[in-house]
């Protein structure tokens, strides 16, 4: 885990963190090629610099958040809306996250992605990656 997002974990209460530091522990093992970093402010893990997954603390917990989760055709991740393609879901304690749930999104992430790293190059249109 990269020092920026150990400070971002660290920044947490001890359950927020408890939940961040399990999904960045299951993050890096299923997206061993990912790049993380913070970026715009909470961590998020690029491929070939695509944001795919990223977490953040919000009113109703942490909210992992999938860039191209719409598309996963997931009943357990929340769609809002329909100009972007990402899809979320909100932990408030460790127990709540389910491993299997989360590889099978993690893997689906990687196969499933729309082009959000050339988007504002594009005015806003989102291609299909993969």
């Amino acid at each position: 885990m990269s020092l920026e997002i150990q400070a971002y974990h660290d920044s947490q209460t001890s359950e927020h963190k408890d939940i961040c530091n399990q999904l960045c522990t299951l993050i890096n093992l299923e997206l061993t090629e990912a790049e993380s970093k913070i970026w715009h402010a909470h961590p998020v893990w690029f491929l070939d610099g695509n944001p795919i997954v990223g977490y953040s603390k919000q009113k109703a917990g942490i909210r992992l958040m999938f860039w191209s989760g719409m598309d996963f055709e997931e009943s357990g991740l929340i769609v809002k809306g329909r100009k972007f393609k990402d899809a979320s879901i909100f932990y408030r304690a460790v127990d709540e996250i389910n491993e299997e749930d989360l590889s099978r999104w993690l893997k689906k992430s990687r196969d499933i992605q729309w082009d959000y790293k050339n988007i504002v190059k594009k005015k806003g249109k989102l291609d299909r990656l993969k």
